[in-house]
Order: structure tokens, then sequence, then C-alpha cells
């Protein structure tokens, strides 16, 4: 007998592989078969259907590390993460949740019928409801509603001859130990309504604090813990600089969100006083910091309002200026707002540029090579160059962009051609109801969306000009297919002379080309213009740049049968009006534009200047050195201009490597040619200073990058007449633009609306968002 059961014990070890693993299979087979038995049992009971304790026991499956089948069903708890056996969980259930086991289960609200019962008169009712089962209602997060009275209505509304609405709620709820299930009638009748659920979870929560006041919290941080987080959460408030307003934090929604992650009741005083004041100095500080640091900034002023600028700046509108430092290194750090009303002249933005020079260097002007602004140019600008020489005050190149679309919508007679035909166009298609009903209908057959053309209303701005231009030729096909339907036909034969008007337009091939020739063209230029904004061009690139226009517009001459001469003529004409002999210089002293000759030296780019432009660099060379140093000056010129840089030197300034996130090639060294001046070419003394100072000039005002939005703007006005509220408003955006400059992060309205629009026609069954207006409460 022995030997059988040891012959009979020794079998598995002697098992082969198959047979192992089909023991294996099995019992993964068996496994899962309990844990599904249990989520069957555990589904009923958060129906209603079960027992109270798996509303925090979860089953879960735990594999074998070797094979991957599962070897075994546990439990774990939902409040502390817990894991237990699954062998038998009513018990897991006693031991872990009613006897204080687990820390968070004291936290959870007990409905009313756990609480003892009142002592009241015993009515022997043996009547139950026959009505069916309900379904379950969500009452209110965090709230277990225990069963309701059932209340007559007609007690409460007798003049009422119709029935008043019944509420239906299944309600289950925690069984003491050794009493039958959970379960209660299903059909309950509030007097209020659904209303009343609310009102009945807030009387609950009321009676739980009563009877245990002193509960434990689920989650308890610690004071370094809550200081952090409200660190994290002012950072973030003073970044959206208005798009969410301290007013916001007294929401009651965020009062929840804070309780239930365990942080405390937050003071917006608090938030608005001493720790924005904290948090404004050490900014502040940084700022300052990296400011002493340089030997010479720049200064650029973006967002004056011009004079004839009509729809923003107007009589009482008021206007923020943001004002930086652009530093060698080729950061830039925020320096202050000034807060503008309607038209600005010329003298104050001159005083408000010189002041902030002084404010930062007081003792020595000189560090301030330059200004660039988007306004002002033509007087305050070359007011202060002309009484300091040796500054360099250049005017935004994004807005020369923008200003060469205007000249083009003033000049060009197709520009307006193509203005009146698409707005006759568009209000034949939007008022008339049969034309329209017509056109919607393509417009859903064929891009699966449908809306009027937008008709601009009168203004000097283009843009919304454009914007129907986009609309007509993004609705070609439909447009098209209108002339085909019925309806165009009755149409056709009410109004004959304006609807055969419309239609011979349509049909015309000179139409469509001077449409497509105005779409391409303003693209063109917008195209190069948001590449200015966002790569931010040194001022060495200028004449590179507006010869890549040239070229650009050359092409889109002949590809669209354009006549020559009048969009060359305006093109020069906006190129002088920003032109400044900087630009050669700077052109011709950068590295990064040396050119290698038949002999392998790398020279600068003289060839490719006009005779007018040479002089110019003579001039301010001369200018911008002291009277004794010019003719070696420009004895140096002569030398770098023959001999130019080592070819390694200018080879490793122009190495260039792919951008990982953009794909675009860009600079691998982008201070390397202001740092070979420095370090290198030290034998060009004279010429070197002003090398350097002229390299790095910013060829932009909108380095920044820092916007504020509406509903900030409109907090500000609201405050312009209060010390104390502009004080605030200083020092929230010089805290948010010092934060973007920091993560070199600029536009977030931009992102949103990538995020909210539709890539190349895809994804046809999403929501699109065309606009979003944030509307935040007043600081």
């Amino acid at each position: 007998m022995a030997e059988a059961n040891s012959s009979s014990a020794a079998t598995p070890l002697e098992l082969g592989p198959a047979a192992a693993g089909l023991s294996e299979e099995l019992t993964a087979k068996a496994v899962h078969k309990r844990y599904e038995g249990l989520m069957m049992v555990r589904n009923k009971a958060v129906k209603g259907k079960g027992a109270w304790y798996w509303a925090h026991l979860e089953p879960m499956l735990v594999h074998s590390s070797d094979t991957g089948f599962p070897k075994a069903v546990k439990l774990r708890c939902s409040l502390c993460d817990a894991v237990f056996s699954a062998s038998n969980p009513s018990r897991t259930a006693s031991e872990h949740l009613k006897r204080g086991t687990c820390p968070n289960f004291n936290s959870i609200v007990k409905p009313i019928s756990s609480l003892p019962p009142p002592q009241a008169p015993h009515h022997n009712h043996r009547k139950r409801s026959s009505s069916g089962g309900g379904r379950t209602e969500s009452i209110s997060a965090g709230y277990q509603v225990g069963p309701l009275a059932i209340v007559n209505p007609s007690r409460f509304a007798p003049e009422l001859s119709y029935p008043p609405p019944v509420v239906s709620v299944a309600a289950t709820v925690a069984s003491p130990a050794g009493s039958r299930g959970g379960m209660y009638p299903p059909q309950m009748v509030l007097s209020g309504g659904k209303e009343d659920l609310a009102a009945l979870a807030m009387l609950e929560d009321s009676v739980k604090k009563l009877k245990s006041p002193k509960a434990s919290p689920g989650q308890t941080l610690s004071k370094s813990q809550i200081d952090s987080a409200f660190d994290f959460l002012s950072d973030w408030v003073y970044e959206c600089c208005g798009s969410v307003s301290f007013s916001s934090l007294d929401h009651p929604k965020f009062r929840a969100f804070l309780n239930q992650v365990g942080l405390p009741q937050i003071s917006r005083k608090d938030f608005a006083g001493s720790r924005l004041d904290a948090k404004y100095e050490e900014a502040k500080a940084e700022s300052e910091a990296k400011i002493r640091e340089a030997m010479f900034f720049q200064v650029a002023a973006d967002g004056w309002v011009g004079k004839k600028k009509k729809n923003v700046g107007h009589l009482g509108e008021d206007n923020l200026v943001s004002l930086y430092v652009n530093l060698p290194n080729g950061t830039s750090v925020f320096r202050k707002t000034v807060l503008t009303t309607g038209y600005v002249p010329s003298k104050y933005a001159e005083d408000v540029l010189w002041d902030t020079v002084t404010e930062i260097c007081p003792n020595s002007a000189h560090q301030c090579v330059g200004i660039v602004a988007d306004k002002f140019k033509s007087k305050a600008l070359r007011n202060l160059e002309n009484q300091h020489q040796w500054m360099v005050n250049i005017s935004c190149q994004f807005q020369a962009f923008n200003g060469l679309i205007k000249d083009f919508v003033k000049e060009l007679p197709f520009f307006k051609n193509v203005s009146d035909n698409c707005t006759r166009l568009a209000n034949f298609i939007n008022n008339k109801s049969q034309i329209r009903n017509t056109f919607q209908k393509y417009q859903l057959q064929e891009y699966g969306y449908s809306g009027l053309l937008r008709v601009p209303l009168e203004s000097s701005d283009f843009g919304p000009v454009f914007s129907l231009v986009e609309d007509v030729l993004s609705s070609a096909r439909a447009l098209h297919l209108v002339l085909m339907d019925a309806a165009y036909k009755v149409v056709l034969l009410e109004e004959e002379r304006f609807a055969r008007e419309v239609e011979d337009m349509m049909r015309s091939p000179h139409f469509w080309n001077e449409l497509e020739a105005v779409h391409s063209l303003v693209k063109l230029v917008r195209m190069m213009g948001r590449e200015i904004e966002t790569e931010k061009p040194r001022v060495g690139q200028c004449l590179p740049l507006w010869e890549e226009l040239r070229t650009k517009v050359k092409e889109w001459r002949s590809r669209y049968h354009i006549a020559e001469g009048p969009v060359e003529k305006l093109v020069e004409r906006r190129f002088q009006k920003n032109y400044h002999p900087a630009w050669a210089a700077a052109f011709i002293l950068d590295p990064l534009y040396l050119v290698r000759d038949s002999n392998g030296r790398y020279l600068p780019p003289f060839k490719f200047l006009t005779p007018d432009q040479e002089k110019d660099v003579d001039r301010l060379i001369t200018r911008l050195v002291p009277r004794e140093e010019a003719h070696i000056a420009l004895m140096e010129l002569m030398k770098w201009r023959t001999e130019g840089l080592e070819p390694v030197y200018a080879q490793a300034v122009q190495l260039k490597q792919r951008d990982p996130v953009t794909g675009k090639m860009r600079l691998a060294n982008p201070q390397s040619s202001r740092l070979v001046w420095e370090t290198y070419l030290t034998g060009f003394k004279s010429l070197g200073k002003v090398a350097v100072r002229l390299i790095f000039l910013h060829a932009t005002s909108c380095g920044g990058g820092f916007k504020c939005n509406w509903s900030f703007m409109r907090w500000v006005g609201a405050q312009s007449h209060s010390r104390a509220g502009l004080d605030k408003a200083q020092k929230l955006t010089f805290i948010a633009a010092h934060s973007k400059l920091e993560r070199r992060d600029c536009s977030n309205e931009e992102r949103d609306a990538e995020l909210f629009s539709l890539a190349n026609g895809e994804h046809d069954d999403d929501d699109v968002l065309n606009e979003v207006f944030v509307d935040t409460s007043s600081l």
C-alpha cells in the first residue's frame, strides 16, 4: 500500500512538458471561471441585487510571471488598494471593512438607514409593494440614499386635477451584520420631485457629521505638500493672466475639488495679495539679474496703436504696450507694460521708450544698442537715433509684411475686383432662400458641412474679405452645382438680370484666376510673416528675407499671368520704407552669410549689396565707433572684405541640423556668429565692437510672444483709475510674461485652435469648435 501511495505521489513529477502545459491551462480556465463568477455577482450587487460590500471589493486576476496564465483570483479594496484572497468575500468584508481595518471606510457617508432607528409606535404592516424593480438613479457623488418615505402627493396638492410627477428610486443600503439583504421598495415618491434628492443627500451628510463628528479624513497632506501644491496652483493662475480669474477660486466645484484631494480652502485675497507680491518680486529679481549679466541689450516695444487703426485702440478703448529686453545670448526678458487709451502721439511713445532705457541703465545708456518697435519708425525711433548716435532703432518686420498686404488692398485694382465680385456672389447666395438652401444642400453633399458665405462689414481691414475669398474657393464645387439645380432656374426666371450676371461671373475663368491669385498672394505674404513671428530673425537676415519675397512674387506673377510692375513696385516701396543701414552692415559682418569663393575662402557677400547699401555700411560703422577710431574701423572692414574668415570657423558657424520637432533645418550653434567675433577675430578691435552689437539685434518686436486676452483687458480697463488695481495688473502681466519667456511658450490660443480644428479634412464625425471665447469674471 505504501508502495502504491509512493508511486501515485510520484506520478505528477513524471509528467512530460505537454501534460504539464495542459495542467496549467486547465488551472487557468478554472481560475478565469471563478473570476467571471465573482464579477457577475459583483455587477448584480452594484445594481442593487446583492451584498453591500461588493461596492468596495473588486475581483482581480493574478497572472503567472513565467507562463502568463492566470493563477489566482484576488479581491482588491477600492478604498485603500489592499489585496485579499477571494475564497470568502463575506469574511473579508467583515474583517477588513466593518472592524475598522480599512483606513478609508469610515470616511464614506453612511445612509440614514444604518443609524439606530428612533423610538416610535410600532405598526405591523405586512402588505408589500408588488411593483417591479425600478432602475437605479445616481443621486449625488459620494452619497448613498437610504429608503425613502412614501409620500402621498394628494395630501399636499388637493387642488391639482392632474397627477403630479413621480420619482422612482431603487435604493440600496448597507445591511447590519446578520440581517437580510438591503433591498427596499423601488417605488419611492418625493413631494418635491427629483430636486429633493440633492436635499436628501445633504440631510444624510449632516446626520453623518452629527453622529461621527471626528471621522478620520481619507487623505492627510503635510504642510510642505500643501504649500508646494498651492505654489504650483498660484503659478498656473498667474501665468494664465486673466483666463483664470481670482474669483473662480471660490467656485463651488473648485472648492469641492480641493476637498477631494485633501487640500484646505484657499484665500482669494492671499492669491491676489501677498502671494502675488512674492511671485512678482521673485520674477523681477531673476529678470534684473539676467540684464545685469549682459554687456549690452536691445529694447523691444510691441502693441503700439497707430493713428489709422480703426478696429483696435479707437476712442476710449484700452491697450497694453509690452516692453521687453533682448539679450546677446538670444534670450529675452520682460520689462513692463504701459496702459494706453486710444491714439498715442509719437512724442509720448518716444518718452516711454527712452524712460525704459534709463530705468534699466541710468548711468550707462550706451548699454542699450537700440530699439525695435512695431510703430513710430519715422518719428520716435528716428528722433532717438539722431539724439543718441550709438543707437540703432529699427521697425518690426512682422508689421512690415502686414503693411504690405494693406498696400496690395489699397492700390491693386484686381484686389478690389475680387472683393466686389465675392461680395455680390455672397449676397446672392445668402439672401435668396431657394439658392441658399440649394447651396447648403450641396455643401453637405460635397464637404459634410453647411454654412453661409461670410460677408464682411464695411472696414479697411482685409481680414474679413480674405475669409470670404477662402469661403468662395473652398465652396467652388458646390457653387457650380447650384447653377445646374432646378431652384436656380426658378430664380433666373424671377430675377433674370442679376442672376445672369452672377452666373456669367461664376462661369468666367478670369474671375477664378483673379480669385486664386489674390488668395495665393495674401497667403504667401502671411506665411512669411508668420514665419518671421515664429523664428524671430536677426537684423542681418532682413536683406535675404526681402529678396526671398521678391523671388516668390515673381514666381506667383508668372503662375497667374499677372502683369509685371504694380506688385513689384509696392514691394519695393515697402522695403524702402522699412530699410535701415544696419540691415546691410549686419548682413556683411555676420559670418553666417559669408560666401565661399573659387579659392575656398569665405568672404563677406558685398556683391549682393547695391552701391548705396555699401555706402550705408561705411557710414554706419563710422557712426558707431569713437571718432578717433573711425579710420581704423574702415581699414579693418577692408581687411574683412578681402580675407574673410577661416573656412573651418565659417563652416562651424553655418552648420545646420534638423529640428526633431518641426523637421526644419536650424543652426546648430545659434550664438556662434557673435562668439567668433568675441573669441577668434580679436584682431578686429574696432570693427569687432560694432559687429557683436549689430549681429544680435532682433528684427521683430514680437519676440516676447505675450498677448493679453480680452477678458483681462476688460479688467485692466475697469482698474485704470485705481492705482492699486493697475499695480496688480502690472505684477500679473510681469509674472505671466516672464514665465512664458522662461518656457519659450508663446501661443496657447493657437494651440487650442489647432486642438479643435480638423486636420486635412479628416475626422468628419468630430465636432469642430470654430471659436473659443474666454469669458471669466473680473478679478
